[in-house]
């Protein structure tokens, strides 16, 4: 142990209530919460505005999948891909199967079985309700990963694939299969949601917010429908009768397609997400992320039922990104940030329609970089003020790191690119002018793991995985010293033998200071590059801050200290972090202590020396 620090439990790190699917059986709306354990499904009364039938499952992170036979409702669900059937009635909730890991897409087939299309291994699969007999169709494409989307005739099964788009058309009976993607559609990433009424098939393509309408008595020559202003995705379609209704991102927009015309209903906060779209009568109602929201043509305005004030609250959920500032600890996580204010103790919630994969303190504001669409924000400590700088393009979807460089007044995100792309960036937000200049393939034929920076110049740690969906073009990842004021690579070096990503990086006492996902440390002479000495820190991955009193860092499991021999110490054991990817820790603004993960919950080292 290094001295005797203190720990104080903060209490819950981030606490959310966020859905990503909904399926209406009778009169209620049935949903279920994604990213806290354990996940809860809630039913929705729309006359009353009130979740009056909630329980948990005893698996499962979350669901993307919902349908249902009668008044039997069908969860998919990941981390395992199990299958619950859940009668309504009376609530019983039973597990029937399992499909993998990862269930994206379930759909209900008119002779009463359920298709569902799975994640990483691309495959359509089928239970049989009335026998509990199970039948794989196997990979959809050979070598894709994701069927996200899923629809079922009485003959046909139609499976939307990514990351290269394909709608693969699959016979029920013999498992022959063709795609009836047309070819110029081909350099799409996904065919991400699917809805079919009778013999009408609507697809959406990403990242092009393109909606195919399909006559499945030909499918040769679909209707392209192309939503304007600049939306990538479509995440909801719902077809009643002659007309169809889609719900696109980034603007959160809620359309309608009738007579060959697209219109435009309106938005209830821009970013909306739609989950799911519902045609009760004139009404038109939407389960959102964490909202259920009716539409008044009519007037055009939309009203909204908070599912957590309904009675849905509020869980802890798996943290994604962490600061600290002279008077709160932020932390991100599913469609918000938790604002720790440290003078009160208090918690509260401010909603982002995305997810903070980075925080970044600059002055008296703090930056955020947000996945999906590379989005960047900016906000006050206290979580006011929230608004948007701008999107990063040129195909990137999650920023990965961030880094303030006070020589150029430049705030720097490295990124990954959206499913199935190649090469990251490195960004500089300009903060005295507001331009963006975006550096595509400085770390050459990889994603961008990593950022820092020091006297002008970016140091920035490659993922040999460029994105979701794609294979390593490189062997092992490297390490790139990118001058910011000359816009040119001063060196490029793979310090340490198969290395696959570069998961954290920081300049220290004249020194450049890296982990590797395997859990190396390699440290570099920031000048030239040259490998001056490794040290082994752990399994995983590492994320390092800079104390007053050194250089500390954590694996999830433990907090360590290094000292300048490249001895690594326990200062906090124990930890059992459950967080979102990569291992979370940051330094108190005075330098005196450090806040990371336990658990779920958000704890105070202090005492360090």
């Amino acid at each position: 142990m290094t001295g005797s620090p203190t720990v104080t439990n903060l209490g819950p790190a981030s606490a959310v209530t966020s859905t990503s699917v909904a399926e209406q059986v009778g009169d209620r709306i049935w949903t279920i919460t994604s990213g806290v354990s354990p996940v809860q499904v809630g039913a929705f009364d729309p006359a009353t505005k009130t979740v009056d039938r909630k329980f948990s499952l005893p698996t499962g992170a979350g669901a993307w999948a919902m349908t249902h036979i009668g008044t039997d409702l069908y969860v998919g669900l990941y981390t395992p891909g199990d299958v619950y059937r859940i009668d309504t009635t009376t609530g019983a909730a039973t597990k029937v199967t399992q499909f993998g890991s990862f269930i994206w897409s379930i759909a209900a087939t008119p002779d009463g079985k359920i298709v569902a299309g799975t994640y990483p291994d691309g495959a359509v699969h089928e239970y049989d309700p009335a026998t509990g007999a199970t039948r794989s169709y196997g990979a959809a494409v050979a070598g894709e990963q994701y069927v996200r989307s899923i629809a079922a005739d009485a003959t046909t099964i139609y499976a939307g694939v990514g990351t290269k788009a394909h709608l693969i058309a699959i016979d029920r009976a013999t498992g022959d299969r063709r795609d009836v993607l047309p070819a110029k559609y081909a350099d799409r990433t996904f065919v991400a949601t699917l809805a079919l009424d009778g013999t009408k098939l609507a697809a959406s393509l990403s990242p092009t917010g393109t909606m195919l309408v399909y006559d499945t008595t030909d499918l040769s020559n679909p209707v392209e429908v192309q939503t304007p202003g600049g939306d990538q995705y479509i995440t909801a379609i719902t077809i009643v009768g002659a007309d169809i209704y889609l719900g696109t991102r980034p603007s959160g927009t809620l359309y309608r397609y009738r007579d060959s015309t697209l219109t435009r209903l309106g938005s209830p906060y821009d970013g909306a997400y739609f989950n799911r779209i519902f045609v009760d009568g004139s009404t038109i109602r939407a389960e959102l992320t964490s909202q259920v929201v009716d539409f008044d043509e009519a007037t055009g305005e939309f009203t909204g039922t908070d599912l957590g004030q309904a009675g849905l609250p509020p869980a802890p959920e798996q943290a994604m990104a962490i600061t600290a500032t002279p008077t709160s600890v932020l932390v991100s996580g599913k469609a918000g940030i938790q604002v720790h204010d440290l003078a009160t103790g208090a918690s509260t919630r401010t909603f982002l329609p995305g997810e903070a994969k980075t925080l970044t303190p600059i002055g008296r504001d703090i930056y955020l970089g947000v996945y999906t669409l590379a989005r960047l924000w900016q906000m006050k400590p206290d979580g006011s003020d929230l608004h948007e700088l701008g999107q990063i393009g040129n195909e990137q979807t999650r920023p990965t790191d961030a880094a303030y460089d006070a020589r150029s007044r430049s705030w720097l995100i490295s990124t990954e690119p959206d499913y199935g792309r190649y090469d990251g960036t490195l960004v500089e937000q300009h903060l005295s002018t507001g331009q963006r200049e975006v550096h595509r393939g400085v770390v050459p034929q990889q994603s961008v793991r990593s950022v820092t920076t020091a006297d002008g110049i970016a140091y920035l740690g490659g993922a040999t995985r460029n994105s979701l969906g794609t294979d390593p073009i490189l062997p092992e990842a490297t390490v790139v010293a990118y001058d910011l004021r000359s816009n040119k690579v001063l060196w490029t070096t793979a310090p340490l033998p198969k290395a696959q990503s570069y998961s954290d990086l920081v300049v220290y006492r004249g020194r450049l200071y890296a982990t590797t996902d395997d859990g190396r440390l390699a440290v570099l002479d920031p000048r030239t590059g040259k490998l001056t000495g490794t040290a082994a820190i752990g399994t995983g991955q590492s994320r390092l801050t800079i104390a007053r009193s050194g250089l500390y860092g954590t694996d999830n499991k433990r907090v360590f200290k290094i000292t300048p021999d490249l001895t690594i110490t326990t200062v906090v054991d124990n930890l059992g972090a459950e967080i979102y990817s990569y291992p979370l820790i940051t330094t108190s603004h005075n330098g005196d202590a450090l806040y990371t993960i336990k658990g779920r919950d958000l704890i105070r080292i202090g005492g360090l020396r």
